[in-house]
């Protein structure tokens, strides 16, 4: 969905790997995966092994994207939207519990986080063409097919039920923070004492720099130019941003966000991006979009409940916001 892959995009321009002084092999690696670039970096012993390494995280990341894509015809999930309001569909056990933390996701956030927005109706532009609101009726139309309530799922059978015809789910809101843990995880298995799996700019990290030092990532400012707000310094943390700076309209002076509030069919407004770190890249995916929906002050309530979790905020209005708690 086009949503996804924006939000993306900004992430990817607003989170850079600052690294320098490497005195081991640190083997380096782009592909395009899941619609992104996802960038892979290993310390390894040489560059032989850290290829051959680098090729199993994305045969993983292909995997579990040939499981979730709802792009890809012949994927699990999208064997779950052809069926909605139909029948059930069983699926791999990995698919039917990241579709069961999804739900409990949009729980936590009070449906401001919906796997099943891709359903949504496709009335605003953020292209620079719209100047005036959509009528309230097609704004609330545009939402029908929307609601996390309405995904079934059945733990013996393992399947997953879409209750309403025309109804859909997609992982572009965590599915490439999944991948990144994934990533991560593998290589820890395999012995790799460090490296970073950065899929546009949602990422997992392990281990430090070959000269010891954690790795660090910068986290830009998007109304100032090359300029960052903080630099995180990480070892084994992850890191997920969603902002709306590139893509917005702007209505009688006001802007919108082109990330959708699921539960009312409204743009997002007060925050231009949400940065969140912790343990894991999904999870902080699910925060960080949750968040851009809730807005400053409902998103601090719920990140409350996630004391690994902290976070970087910057409003509209360009005012950094940091988490302060110890």
């Amino acid at each position: 969905m086009n949503y996804c892959k924006r939000y993306l995009l900004v992430s990817l321009l607003w989170l850079t790997v600052v690294s320098s002084g490497f005195s081991q092999v640190l083997f380096k690696k782009q592909v395009t995966l899941m619609g992104s670039i996802f960038e892979i970096s290993l310390v390894d012993q040489d560059s032989v092994q850290a290829r051959q390494h680098v090729a199993e995280v994305i045969a993983e990341i292909e995997r579990i994207e040939n499981l979730i894509s709802e792009w890809r015809p012949y994927t699990q999930i999208s064997e779950v939207n052809r069926n909605a309001g139909i029948k059930p569909v069983q699926v791999d056990r990995e698919v039917f519990e990241l579709t069961k933390r999804a739900i409990q996701y949009a729980r936590n956030s009070q449906g401001a986080f919906d796997i099943s927005i891709i359903a949504l109706d496709k009335i605003w532009k953020f292209d620079g063409s719209m100047t005036r609101m959509p009528s309230e009726e097609a704004i609330r139309n545009s939402v029908t097919k929307v609601g996390y309530e309405h995904i079934l799922l059945d733990s013996v059978a393992s399947t997953i039920f879409l209750e309403l015809p025309g109804m859909k789910i997609g992982f572009g809101s965590i599915g490439k923070g999944y991948a990144a843990d994934r990533g991560r995880d593998i290589m820890k298995a395999r012995g790799i004492p460090a490296g970073i799996v950065n899929a546009s700019g949602d990422l997992s990290s392990w281990g430090s720099q070959p000269n010891g030092e954690p790795w660090k990532i910068g986290v830009n400012n998007p109304f100032k130019s090359h300029q960052m707000v903080a630099v995180l310094r990480l070892n084994e943390m992850a890191v997920a941003t969603s902002g709306s700076y590139e893509k917005y309209a702007e209505i009688d002076g006001k802007r919108y966000s082109h990330i959708i509030n699921p539960v009312t069919g409204y743009p997002a407004t007060g925050l231009t991006s949400v940065t969140i770190y912790g343990p894991s890249a999904e999870l902080a995916n699910a925060l960080s979009t949750s968040i851009m929906v809730l807005g400053e002050k409902e998103g601090k309530k719920l990140i409350r409940n996630f004391p690994n979790y902290r976070f970087i905020f910057i409003t509209d209005k360009g005012k950094v916001v940091r988490d302060r708690r110890k």
